[in-house]
């Protein structure tokens, strides 16, 4: 999968005075986008506050959205969370089906 097509978008709800970040991963097709939010959705947020993590799957696009109080939470969050996604994208392109390629 090519990274370079994420999608990403810093910005401040004005509202709410939180910081969110928002993250597109375009996969091959639905089923693989599927399979990828069905394996990081297993990692819930460990802090109980400060900090909220939405995910979606809209056709073959894996949408997640963050919501946090402290820009250190956010970014560890967002940190943690990239580092499952390569696992997990490195682990689907292991196991693909050599059609599917």
């Amino acid at each position: 999968m090519d990274v370079s097509n994420m999608q990403r978008e810093p910005s401040v709800n004005h509202a709410t005075g939180k910081l969110e970040f928002s993250l597109d991963v375009p996969f091959p097709s639905g089923r693989e986008a599927a399979i990828a939010l069905r394996s990081l959705s297993a990692d819930k947020e460990p802090r109980k506050g400060g900090i909220t993590k939405d995910m979606t799957v809209t056709g073959t696009t894996l949408s997640v959205r963050w919501t946090a109080e402290e820009a250190r939470i956010l970014r560890v969050s967002v940190n943690s969370f990239m580092d499952h996604l390569s696992l997990v994208l490195e682990t689907m392109e292991m196991f693909s089906s050599p059609f599917l390629q």
